[in-house]
């Protein structure tokens, strides 16, 4: 019989695994932080292609058919004056010629190339992993949810695109938010299910009330980092960081003026459409985000999330530094695309850092129902 002073083992699953065992879940992890790595490359590119204002050169969606560029000279003429009918050619760029045209063009249509990429390398493995075993389940759930997400980015990015091609000679700050906290969401979510297939961590070596202290901390981080996403996106759609280029002061002050701020009525537009209450929000988050990576990375400084949380620090940190550097030299391309870069990076570690957290303290839970190995003893014999 069993010994009734032994804990119940079902009590205690083990480690996360991909259905069809540790090799599989080292091909499908692989799988899944190349996807991540092209959605970073994506959200490169897309930065690039907005601070080039290149987005809307490309007036039409065509999901399939527009993988291939123009490749005579009458097809490009043909799309140039697809482009010469929309606001922002006749507002902005009114006689600009076909040379530079093209290259505008081609920020935008490499960002939708590597938007079809990633469809493309999320799918076809999938279904060879759905198709040997590999991926099934739960598992197979979370890919899917992937590659819906990925279809609805691309509406997004398109909705995005629409909101520019009339009455405005850039798209809606709104969208262009949404697009790019989407994207981020994306990635989060990617790397969050990669991580699950790694190796059980070692538990976590807090007591159990820390633990789900830095656990909880651990994982408020990236969704916090999402939310500074968005309001990054709203000061790329409001080029709300082309002005007010000082730091720490901000027009002269550390608070600006309640009347500043609150200028719009009603006053929740002052949070999506004031230029200087949007960038002064980023200011705050950012602040906020920096203050709670070093706290939670002192809260851990003597468990095994300690790594993680000084590297999380660590990185928050330098994308502060790159954020500063942004405002103060007024958005150079170069620097800019470093910041937006560093955003993804932030977000990653964060994710990383949570997972790692998440996985810690539920073994440290489970420990005394598993094996030195991280699996549950066997059961004793009824014998």
């Amino acid at each position: 019989m069993r010994d009734a002073t032994r804990p119940a083992i079902a009590a205690a699953p083990p480690a996360v695994f991909a259905p069809g065992g540790p090799r599989a879940a080292g091909a499908v992890r692989l799988w899944l932080y190349v996807v991540a790595a092209l959605i970073v490359a994506m959200v490169g590119v897309g930065g690039a292609t907005r601070l080039t204002e290149s987005g809307l050169s490309i007036t039409q969606w065509k999901p399939v058919t527009g993988v291939v560029p123009p490749l005579s000279p009458a097809e490009w003429q043909a799309e140039f004056e697809r482009y010469k009918a929309i606001p922002q050619y006749e507002i902005l760029n009114r006689g600009m010629g076909l040379d530079g045209f093209k290259r505008i063009y081609w920020w935008e249509w490499t960002h939708r190339l590597l938007g079809r990429l990633v469809g493309a390398v999320v799918l076809l493995p999938l279904l060879y992993f759905a198709a040997t075993g590999a991926v099934r389940g739960w598992l197979l759930a979370c890919c899917l949810g992937l590659f819906a997400l990925g279809g609805l980015q691309g509406a997004v990015g398109w909705w995005m695109v629409a909101s520019g091609l009339s009455a405005r000679t850039s798209v809606s700050p709104y969208r262009l938010a949404i697009h790019l906290t989407l994207a981020g969401l994306i990635l989060s979510a990617t790397v969050m299910v990669a991580r699950t297939l790694a190796p059980p961590a070692a538990p976590s070596a807090a007591p159990p009330d820390m633990g789900m202290r830095l656990r909880a901390t651990a994982v408020a981080l990236p969704i916090l980092v999402l939310v500074q996403i968005f309001a990054g996106g709203l000061v790329a759609g409001l080029d709300a960081g082309m002005a007010f280029n000082t730091w720490p002061l901000m027009d002269g002050a550390l608070i600006p003026a309640p009347d500043q701020l609150g200028a719009m009525r009603p006053w929740w537009r002052n949070l999506f459409e004031n230029a200087l209450t949007v960038q002064f929000d980023h200011r705050m988050i950012a602040y906020a985000l920096w203050a709670a990576s070093l706290l939670h990375a002192l809260d851990a400084r003597r468990t095994h999330g300690a790594r993680g949380a000084c590297l999380l620090f660590a990185v928050v940190s330098a994308q502060a530094m790159l954020g500063i550097a942004t405002l103060l030299l007024a958005v150079p391309l170069g620097v800019a695309l470093a910041h937006q870069f560093g955003a993804t990076v932030v977000l990653i570690a964060a994710t990383l850092h949570a997972a790692d957290m998440t996985q810690a303290t539920g073994m440290a839970r489970r420990a005394p129902y598993l094996s030195a190995e991280g699996r549950p003893p066997p059961a004793p014999s009824s014998r």
